[in-house]
């Protein structure tokens, strides 16, 4: 298996103190990927390598874009809240996903999402649920 775990992307810290990321207004995607994929903290940028195939049963490169990204802060925790992510009328395995940032030149990498093994959907929606919008559970939290 490819994935070893998920990760903020450690590109995307060292970006955000340079503040080369707008919650409130760039776009975020999320691609999904199949078990040849290498994506790992040290991921950079979306990458088409191990990506699933573009029109595979109702996926398309480079992904969907991410809704919501409203950003919230609870005690000494800031957080941002993504809707679900969906593929409708599809057919595909996934063994993770890519959220990037699809405004800036580079498509830099936020995270990496390991969904611990094979998902398969088959003439149906796919959905990656997002977790509670709180400071202990939320996709994306900095303490």
């Amino acid at each position: 298996m490819a994935f070893s775990g998920s990760a903020i992307c450690t590109s995307f810290k060292q970006e955000l103190l340079q503040g080369g990321h707008d919650f409130d207004n760039d776009t975020f995607k999320m691609a999904l990927y199949d078990n040849s994929a290498a994506l790992t903290a040290a991921t950079t940028a979306y990458t088409a390598t191990g990506e699933l195939a573009d029109a595979t049963g109702g996926y398309t490169r480079p992904g969907v874009a991410l809704t919501s990204g409203v950003t919230a802060v609870s005690g000494t925790t800031a957080y941002v809240d993504f809707a679900d992510a969906s593929w409708t009328s599809a057919t595909f395995t996934a063994y993770g996903a890519l959220i990037y940032n699809d405004t800036p030149v580079g498509d830099p990498a936020v995270m990496v999402i390991d969904f611990g093994g094979a998902k398969a959907v088959s003439s149906g929606t796919f959905t990656v649920t997002m977790p509670t919008a709180d400071a202990t559970n939320a996709i994306l939290r900095l303490a």
